[in-house]
């Protein structure tokens, strides 16, 4: 009985090793093309942050105090201010919340103190900000981040307004 002895060929070296690029190559394509796209969606996520955070913020603040006619848009030290009245314990109280330099801030304070724009807290920082009483309970908010993202909301105050 004669055993036939197979002849390696360079095919049969090549093919598997041809084989095994091909889809290294193909593994690589793939997660780079799935880090780009992570990247963008990050990139548009952080640069929305800022300026759409800033005006839910806003908004839950307006439906927060929303209490017969005491919200409206008004001047602070200087500032074009979107002011919230409250009553605590007998006793008047302010919130601001407007734009000094490139911060969106917040002040709370009992009526008739003396204070000033820089006293309030910072929210976020932004580039603009700016706010339109359109009538008497629905007020336009529009602000710009650091890096000239806009957004702008429409709000409605539910209560009735009182002049």
């Amino acid at each position: 009985m004669r055993f036939q002895i197979k002849r390696k060929h360079m095919i049969d070296f090549l093919f598997p090793v041809a084989l095994f690029f091909v889809f290294a190559l193909s593994a690589l394509t793939v997660i780079l093309l799935a880090a780009r796209i992570y990247q963008n969606t990050t990139e548009n996520s952080s640069l929305n942050y800022t300026s759409r955070t800033c005006l839910s913020y806003i908004s839950e603040k307006v439906h927060q105090s929303d209490f017969h006619g005491s919200v409206y848009v008004g001047n602070f030290d200087g500032c074009e201010a979107l002011i919230m009245e409250q009553l605590y314990e007998n006793e008047t109280y302010y919130t601001y919340i407007y734009a000094y330099g490139q911060e969106l801030k917040e002040l709370f304070t009992k009526k008739g103190v003396n204070v000033s724009a820089s006293s309030g807290r910072t929210i976020l920082e932004i580039h603009s900000f700016s706010i339109e009483q359109l009538s008497g309970n629905l007020f336009l908010f529009s602000c710009t981040d650091n890096k000239n993202q806009e957004a702008s909301t429409i709000i409605g105050a539910k209560s009735n307004f009182i002049d």
